[in-house]
């Protein structure tokens, strides 16, 4: 079976410094990628900033025969953005990955919640996946070739407890990733986002005895096969850790149909509206409404018999 290499392909990977971008960095440069490992070195909070990290993981790339360079610029406005891809045209001539995993949190129940908590949460995780890839999509439109892989999470598809404003930045990655997948295939470029379950700053204290298996570097593989040319999938939202990777789908019950919908249908039909048993898998809203459109159709035939 032959190796999955990116050798020639240059990749940007954010928040590069640690946990699962360094892992992603790592295993990206081992393949043959050149890769600028970004990261602004901050604390866990978005406070405070140091390169250390960034080089440190930039000496392990080399130092496997691997080729890469260190950036610290901010993610999360466009001007930052569009310097970290000038810095990876300019050095190497190209870009064909980009990997947006840069993040902060500030986890507040609503009752505590600032309007600075929901900000800087957005600004990082939200904000810098939509102006990475805004700086980056020229680039990849005039290759005709890309390869995004963005981060979502389990808080912004299921929610979690105090973190409304990280799963608000995770669900509009995840839309985002599916509009940018239909808008970047004429032009070859792929996107899709990763779910990941690993241990990390940001997690260590939530996973307990689970910390030691879910180890970031058995999320990669994943993120350097979703970047390779061989990958054939784009808009799609993969759950992976602990070496399980699984296809997440959003899906629907078929529901209630009623002409003379009222609240007291609703009411008696409920049980009926929420049973997952007959649930089918949605991948757009056109298959969605086409559900719709032969409830209607088949509505207007039963009305007609009737008569």
């Amino acid at each position: 079976m032959s190796e999955i290499r990116l050798d020639g392909r240059v990749a940007v990977v954010t928040g590069a410094g640690r946990g699962l971008g360094r892992a992603h960095a790592l295993l990206l440069g081992a393949r043959g990628a050149a890769v600028v490992v970004n990261d602004v070195g901050g604390s866990l909070d978005g406070g405070g900033a140091e390169a250390t990290p960034a080089e440190q993981v930039v000496e392990e790339i080399r130092a496997a025969g691997g080729t890469a360079i260190v950036d610290t610029t901010d993610v999360r406005t466009l001007d930052g953005a569009t310097e970290i891809v000038r810095l990876a045209t300019e050095t190497f001539g190209r870009l064909d990955i980009l990997v947006n995993n840069a993040g902060i949190l500030r986890d507040r129940t609503m009752a505590k919640l600032t309007r600075e908590d929901v900000d800087a949460v957005l600004d990082v995780h939200l904000h810098g996946t939509l102006w990475m890839t805004k700086a980056a999509w020229p680039v990849m439109v005039e290759q005709g070739y890309g390869r995004i892989v963005n981060t979502t999470s389990a808080a912004g598809i299921f929610g979690n407890f105090g973190q409304t404003n990280y799963a608000a930045a995770k669900a509009g990655i995840w839309g985002a990733t599916k509009t940018l997948a239909l808008e970047g295939a004429r032009h070859g470029i792929q996107v899709n986002a990763i779910e990941p379950g690993a241990r990390t700053r940001m997690t260590e204290d939530l996973l307990g005895d689970l910390a030691d298996q879910l180890d970031p570097v058995l999320v990669a593989p994943l993120v350097a096969w979703l970047a390779a040319e061989e990958c054939p999938t784009t808009g799609e939202v993969y759950n992976v850790g602990g070496g399980r990777v699984a296809r997440v789908v959003v899906a629907q019950t078929p529901g209630l149909f009623a002409r003379d919908l009222s609240p007291e249908s609703l009411r008696d039909g409920w049980d009926e509206i929420n049973d997952p048993a007959r649930a089918e898998v949605m991948t757009s809203f056109q298959q969605e409404l086409a559900v719709l459109v032969q409830m209607l159709s088949d509505g207007d035939r039963a009305g007609a018999d009737a008569s």
